[in-house]
């Protein structure tokens, strides 16, 4: 029974986090988010643009339309992360998006990962 209740204030996830896409699956919900995995940020210092307008389909839009300070970038490739701090921001703001009425929430999550990336 207590499991039950946590259960009401906890969510399942599954994240692909793609080279291409990034996608979210919640348990009961099916896929509730595709996105791209790129990120615009300022040539340079690699802060990400303003908060919520530089991240996925929003970044993807920009990509060859920005001024030379600003840079689209991929922060995974070949399946793996090659920019943390880029990742984090990304994912975090992607999590916020699938999330966004469930304050206080916890979610369990699964990652997916190549195999082909660790020995």
């Amino acid at each position: 029974m207590l499991q039950q209740v946590l259960g009401l204030f906890s969510a399942d996830l599954a994240i692909d986090l793609g080279t291409a896409n990034t996608l979210i699956g919640v348990v009961g919900e099916g896929l509730v988010l595709n996105e791209p995995s790129v990120v615009a940020v300022q040539q340079g210092t690699n802060r990400i643009l303003s908060s919520g307008c530089a991240v996925g389909h929003l970044a993807k839009q920009m990509q060859g339309r920005t001024p030379d300070s600003i840079s689209v970038v991929r922060p995974l490739r070949d399946g793996v992360i090659t920019d943390f701090e880029l990742c984090e921001a990304m994912l975090r703001y992607f999590l916020r998006k699938v999330l966004r009425q469930a304050w206080g929430v916890r979610p369990r999550v699964l990652v997916g990962v190549p195999g082909c990336i660790t020995p």
